[in-house]
């Protein structure tokens, strides 16, 4: 109920003024299904995880997010850095790579959640080529207890694609022209 009245307020706010006043991925900065957590959409839901030393990122196919993971243990980001995809620190769970993310932007907290938004995501081996993915969101702010997903991902052996979306694109141009052209013919 909380998110669905943050969610009425920026409808309430009106038709956008300006590119800041559309959502993240009409502005091509951050997908829908990137994650945290990794919840497919329509397309483009394949994702790549790579491992360093101390980090992993993943790599996602939509807009190209790249999240990189620190698996080094240090502290957390003070809780006045917030970053599109949280703040991430990864470690081992027995078999399980667990992922913890917090400190997200308000403008891109999942599903209209605040900002303290915590998200806890586990990828498992439960196949040659298939990971249980289990996800967890907790935001007592938004949600009266916590939910949780899983999704089977399959192992893809092909590549990953562009995704053509690009900041200045002219989806952008004509959204914001259409706001004015609504404007307009209210005022006659």
């Amino acid at each position: 109920q909380r998110a669905a009245q943050r969610a009425e307020a920026r409808r309430a706010r009106g038709p956008a003024d300006g590119p800041e006043d559309r959502n993240l991925a009409e502005r091509c900065l951050v997908s829908l299904n990137a994650g945290p957590p990794l919840v497919p959409s329509a397309y483009n839901n394949n994702i790549q995880l790579l491992q360093t030393r101390g980090h992993v990122a993943i790599f996602s196919e939509m807009i190209h997010n790249f999240r990189v993971v620190s698996t080094e243990g240090g502290p957390r980001l003070s809780p006045r850095v917030q970053q599109w995809m949280g703040d991430s620190r990864g470690h081992w769970d027995g078999d399980a790579f667990v992922i913890e993310t917090t400190n997200f932007r308000k403008d891109s907290a999942y599903r209209g959640a605040s900002e303290a938004l915590r998200i806890e995501e586990r990828f498992t081996r439960v196949g040659p080529k298939t990971l249980m993915y289990d996800f967890t969101v907790e935001d007592p702010g938004t949600w009266v207890q916590p939910w949780r997903g899983q999704i089977p991902m399959t192992l893809l052996d092909d590549k990953l694609y562009e995704y053509a979306c690009h900041e200045g694109n002219q989806a952008m141009t004509n959204m914001l022209a259409g706001a004015r052209a609504e404007e307009a013919a209210a005022r006659k």
